[in-house]
């Protein structure tokens, strides 16, 4: 067994981003940048109006001639006289002859003249040519998320393509002869299997949408065949239980049988224990722990943060913080504990149920309480690490 702070880094050193592709801006959302993007204009790309009001040529008088009107994009280039103002709209272009603004609520208009009240200083509410950014900057760096924000700026600077880094293809395979499908009658010694729309719902929440399921019978040949299918046809492959060294247990036989690069196999923590991760080729493999609240444990962790590193997000990271428990708890065994808790403002409870084939405790969570190996007893009041769960 390896240390969970090891399986961790070694994720982290072994996964490489995706191979990049150029995309349409408008389809990119949640994608990160494989390459720099580069402003070809200036922004604003005029002098642009903060504000309604009036573009001035300041002299020494409060009263100015009103000499006509600029909306947001005319393209007229008015010449301004000392003592000259014009009314102008927020985001219309400012005559090069102003050199400031005057907000409307600051002015009073007389006939064909306005009469200026307060301080007036010389680029008063001008946005300057390339302000935000000029022509040749970048605009965004390789590695940047493409959020609403993003997308919206690129767009204001003219960009319709980005190249970005690819989302991970995603195989869910199951196994387990015991594994019916809900809506089935079960028979004795059935159950329904629940992994794999657990994980598909996993996904789906972290904006991944590239992904099938696969179902197969504990047999060695059958698990063989679909490792050997979907590990060449896929990005990452996701195995829920056989992974551990049972009678029935085939993933670990066909995994070695396929000449799957392993990094590493179990990992001293509660639950998941029986995790392996590794690789062939480019495809990144784990194999899960059948319980479904282990998986789910397991994906959380070391998953969510490998699907991130393949997407392009290199400087991802659990979101981490600490409060104060609400709740005690004793850990039985030595080793580090995920524990199912409730998340508020500036305290967690921790949760019963915290069996790894328990699923209701962790419906009921919002994240995890993290003891380490030193830790054995939580009382009321104790700090405590807190993992926050996406959703």
């Amino acid at each position: 067994m390896i240390s969970i702070k090891e399986a961790y880094n070694k994720i982290i050193e072994t996964i490489e981003p995706l191979k990049g592709s150029r995309m349409t801006l408008s389809n990119s959302s949640g994608y990160f940048l494989s390459k720099d993007v580069i402003s070809s204009i200036n922004m604003p790309p005029f002098r642009q109006s903060a504000m309604d009001g009036f573009a001035i040529h300041i002299h020494d008088l409060e009263s100015y001639q009103l000499i006509g009107e600029i909306k947001a994009g005319d393209n007229d280039h008015p010449i301004l006289k000392p003592g000259e103002a014009i009314r102008i709209f927020t985001g219309a272009a400012v005559p090069d002859t102003a050199n400031a603004v005057i907000m409307q609520e600051k002015v009073t208009v007389v006939d064909s003249s306005i009469v200026i009240h307060g301080d007036i200083n010389k680029g008063l509410n001008i946005r300057l040519l390339g302000e935000q950014i000029k022509s040749g900057e970048t605009a965004l760096k390789k590695g940047t998320q493409l959020t609403p924000a993003a997308i919206g700026f690129l767009a204001s600077l003219g960009i319709t393509e980005v190249s970005v880094y690819k989302k991970p293809s995603i195989a869910i395979v199951t196994t387990g002869n015991e594994l019916v499908a809900p809506g089935t009658n079960l028979q004795y010694g059935q159950i329904y299997e629940s992994n794999a729309i657990m994980l598909v719902s996993a996904l789906q929440v972290l904006g991944f949408s590239d992904y099938n399921t696969y179902k197969v019978e504990d047999n060695y040949d059958n698990t063989y065949s679909l490792l050997q299918d979907v590990i060449s046809k896929y990005d990452i492959v996701l195995i829920t239980g056989g992974i551990s060294v049972g009678d029935y247990d085939f993933v670990g036989k066909a995994l070695k049988a396929l000449n799957v690069n392993e990094i590493f196999y179990k990992v001293k923590q509660k639950p998941g224990k029986p995790l392996f991760f590794g690789n062939k080729n480019k495809t990144t493999i784990f194999a899960l722990p059948g319980n479904p609240a282990a998986a789910l444990n397991c994906f959380y962790i070391y998953v969510y943060t490998a699907l991130q590193l393949l997407s392009g997000n290199s400087t991802f990271q659990l979101p981490k913080t600490e409060k104060k428990s609400t709740s005690t708890f004793t850990k039985k065994g030595d080793r580090p504990q995920f524990l199912k808790a409730v998340i508020k403002e500036e305290s967690v409870t921790i949760l019963d149920g915290q069996s790894s084939a328990m699923l209701q405790t962790f419906a009921l969570a919002n994240g995890l309480v993290f003891l380490p190996e030193e830790i054995m007893q939580v009382n009321i009041g104790d700090t405590v690490n807190v993992i926050t769960l996406p959703n």
